[in-house]
């Protein structure tokens, strides 16, 4: 039985516990519910858990430990000859008699003993599935028989199930948790061999990106120019405009839908605006690249401008068309929050209804609004297609938003393009650029959430 067959069956036996703990529940009190500890439902789920979680465990452990274990068996059937070699040279074995299961060396020139490994792999891969179908589902019926056992009138099942809930919860806020620390710790741990060859002072304030490292020392550039500060400038650029044009628009048509549209023209208009938001990026950086900045090039052309083919002006006007979903979306869920009776207190007292807008709901969804543009800017600082297709790969330090830049994302994904190798500056840049990018985010984070408590204090 294969590992989804299995968690199918798992499940639909976890179901037929459930609803033989509940029937066992009702006849422990003869139909009398309210003789019972906890509610019948409560040793319905009490008994799915029995059936369910240790199954479950087990059957994970089984997963994680399989592979390793064929392995080493089909590893110990090998020839002596096979099995003498160095270990670079038996993984390569390996990984061809893994080939050959899978029939990705569908080749008749195969040697018997690769063969005959290959199959012993598949024999005790079908054993490894029976011996673990077979004790899942003895250890489900088992533990359901268990619980059903141990169900009585004073039975805490509630508290049972409220705990195993609560430890479940517990777990995985901790893997979230344990995740995001891992991740910083990954790209620190890089960040720090590149500081050993490159100085933190010169990669922060340093003017020039140019990381191309040379094969020779005698070449020019052979020591590369790591300098951030063009890439956050080009990404803090194209960030502006973007927001320049979602917030504004993203705003005001999240307080028509709210406040001043109907029913109808909201049911049509609210859809239709959300498309936007599942617009591949790719589709737009065509858009950019084909549409958009060529008529800004030759509309800056007509009145005497000297407008680059790629510019951080077209990246950035898609790029915040793109966003203006975000902050719809989200502003118009707020506002829509806001409670009624605010809005008959404000027009009670006199108030006509933009001065409701006004005074009284903007303030009071403002914390909710800045929530959902600091979730568009973290959407556009992350952005990387329609940069490379709109605004080019060219490093300039420059506000000229009519100039070709690039941003942090963008560098990050060329310098991890192809076969790197992890010992060089050059690739290492990309763990030292997602390092600054990940402070810099965080501080924003932390300066908007301190201009939105101190905000609310102000309101409450």
């Amino acid at each position: 039985m294969s590992a989804t067959a299995l968690l199918f069956t798992l499940a639909l036996l976890a179901v037929f516990s459930y609803w033989l703990g509940r029937k066992r529940s009702f006849a422990v009190v003869r139909g009398e519910a309210w003789k019972l500890h906890s509610l019948p439902q409560y040793y319905g789920f009490y008994t799915a858990i029995w059936c369910g979680i240790p199954a479950l465990f087990i059957t994970a452990l089984w997963l994680f430990f399989e592979n390793n274990i064929i392995t080493g068996l089909v590893v110990a059937g090998l020839p002596e000859e096979l099995r003498n070699l160095s270990p670079d040279r038996l993984n390569l074995v390996v990984n061809d008699i893994r080939n050959l299961v899978s029939g990705n060396i569908v080749s008749t020139d195969v040697d018997p003993a690769m063969r005959a490994a290959a199959d012993h792999y598949i024999h005790l891969q079908g054993v490894s599935k029976a011996a673990l179908s077979v004790l899942v589902l003895v250890m489900a019926i088992a533990g359901t028989l268990l619980a059903l056992r141990t169900i009585r009138r004073e039975k805490r099942a509630r508290n049972v199930v409220e705990t195993i809930v609560k430890v479940f919860l517990i777990l995985s806020s901790t893997i979230a948790i344990f995740t995001t620390i891992g991740i910083v710790l990954s790209v620190l741990f890089e960040a720090i061999r590149f500081f050993k060859t490159v100085p933190v002072t010169s990669f922060v304030f340093g003017l020039e990106w140019s990381p191309q490292m040379a094969i020779r020392e005698d070449q020019v550039g052979s020591s590369g120019a790591f300098g951030a500060i063009p890439l956050f400038a080009g990404t803090l650029l194209i960030s502006f405009i973007a927001m320049l044009v979602a917030v504004p628009i993203g705003l005001m048509s999240a307080i028509y839908l709210a406040e001043y549209a109907s029913k109808r023209v909201r049911a049509v208009a609210k859809p239709l605006l959300e498309i936007l938001a599942g617009i591949p990026t790719v589709v737009y950086g065509f858009f950019a690249a084909l549409t958009v900045a060529p008529f800004i090039r030759d509309s800056g052309g007509l009145i005497g401008l000297d407008v680059s083919s790629e510019s951080a002006l077209a990246a950035g006007l898609v790029m915040g068309i793109m966003i203006i979903p975000f902050v719809s979306s989200l502003s118009d869920d707020v506002i829509n929050a806001v409670p009624q009776a605010m809005r008959d207190g404000s027009e009670g007292l006199g108030a006509t209804k933009s001065e409701t807008i006004k005074k009284v709901i903007i303030p009071a969804a403002l914390p909710g609004i800045v929530g959902g543009i600091l979730l568009a800017v973290s959407r556009a600082i992350g952005e990387t297609m329609i940069v490379v297709m709109a605004a080019g790969l060219s490093a300039n330090l420059t506000a000229n938003p009519l100039e070709a830049v690039t941003t942090v994302t963008v560098q990050i994904v060329t310098l991890l393009v192809g076969d790197q190798e992890f010992d060089s500056p050059k690739t290492l840049a990309a763990f030292a650029l997602g390092l600054l990018l990940f402070v810099v985010t965080l501080i924003l984070n932390i300066i908007a959430l301190h201009v939105v408590r101190k905000y609310r204090e102000q309101y409450e």
